[in-house]
């Protein structure tokens, strides 16, 4: 038996090495994501194990900073040319920064419209019931 050979894996073995399920794999691989090398005799999937592990862990580490599987893709066919993708994996996270910043300052500004609303509940809840369902959300608007 050749290195080569040895060096190939199914994907369940795929799946316990990685801790991804083989559904999870399996639509990496229909994404192009990764790749089989070949398949057995048997018609079963077969991935170059070191190779494979490499991208997987790259995949789900990408995805846990938000990265989407698109993203992730472009990345990986840059280095299938031989680059490292690190210039445009620096853009994009910081465009996650700022769309953080983004999203914070739109919670922190939804956080003061409810502690506003909160801090006028109380008198509100001794108002006597007409046509609103929660003068707490209805007070004072328009709509």
């Amino acid at each position: 038996m050749s290195t080569t050979v040895s060096n190939l894996i199914k994907i369940g073995e795929l799946s316990k090495s990685s801790g991804l399920s083989i559904k999870t794999i399996r639509y990496y691989e229909d994404l192009g994501l990764i790749h089989a090398v070949k398949r057995s005799r048997g018609g079963f999937r077969l991935f170059e194990e070191k190779m494979t592990l490499i991208r997987l862990q790259f995949i789900k580490q990408a995805q846990s900073l938000g990265m989407s599987l698109s993203e992730i893709k472009e990345f990986l066919a840059v280095r299938d040319r031989g680059e490292l993708p690190c210039q445009d994996v620096k853009q994009k996270l910081e465009d996650k920064v700022a769309q953080i910043n983004d999203q914070i300052q739109a919670l922190q500004h939804l956080q003061n419209q409810i502690q506003s609303l909160l801090a006028g509940a109380d008198p509100i809840l001794e108002i006597p019931p007409d046509d609103r369902i929660c003068p707490i959300i209805q007070n004072n608007r328009d709509s």
